[in-house]
């Protein structure tokens, strides 16, 4: 098993550190707030730990789990400490009021998060159109929940793969890292249809394979 780097103490954080515990793996929560941060990793237990904000994190696995809002200023407040890691973004930079796009047209949340990271670090798009609760909650009716990746470098979604279906979940990879682009508009449709037709959270976007 792997040491994940989770920066963030929020209900994704939490959710990915709660099953990447579960599968053995060593999660270290770092966030802004200490204390919250230290909490997080003591609910955890199993060996989980707290780091420093902007200290250099242990795993070679870095995960994004902050708002969209806040990703970039701590992409670039860490600069040379992601150098080499591969980081996942888990992000949607979407408008408070669902209205649209915190990017500039021609760009994408994993794009600008690639702009501001070193050029060692890989990027690998996932995660994002999962609810925290039904994540947290794992495979209904023995199904595995579907998460959706896009990134450039071919080993990297590999890893995070293996990562992925170490945690019970199925990854299905949508191709090169332009996709997060669809993926993030994905996490739109999801919205829209909590919003104007399910009404509530618990449900996810995946794919049914007939036969």
């Amino acid at each position: 098993m792997s040491t994940i780097s989770i920066i963030g103490s929020g209900r994704m954080a939490a959710a990915i550190a709660g099953l990447g515990v579960k599968a053995g793996h060593t999660i270290e929560v770092i966030a802004r707030d200490g204390a919250k941060a230290q909490t997080l990793a003591d609910g955890l237990g199993a060996g989980a730990t707290a780091a420093v904000f902007g200290a250099r994190p242990a795993g070679d696995i870095v995960i994004l789990a902050v708002p969209y809002s806040a990703v970039l200023d701590v992409v670039k407040q860490y600069g040379e400490a992601l150098a080499g890691k591969l980081l996942i973004d888990i992000t949607n930079p979407i408008k408070s009021n669902f209205s649209g796009f915190l990017t500039p047209e021609d760009s994408f949340g994993a794009q600008e998060i690639a702009k501001v990271a070193p050029a060692d670090a890989d990027i690998v798009k996932a995660f994002n159109t999962q609810n925290a609760s039904v994540l947290a909650a794992g495979p209904v009716d023995g199904h595995p929940l579907d998460v959706f990746i896009a990134g450039d470098d071919s080993q990297a979604k590999a890893r995070v793969s293996a990562f992925i279906e170490s945690l019970g979940l199925r990854p299905m990879d949508t191709g090169p890292l332009f996709m997060a682009r669809t993926l993030e508009h994905a996490c739109m449709l999801w919205l829209g249809l909590m919003t104007h037709s399910v009404k509530h959270g618990n449900f996810s976007i995946g794919v049914n394979l007939p036969g």
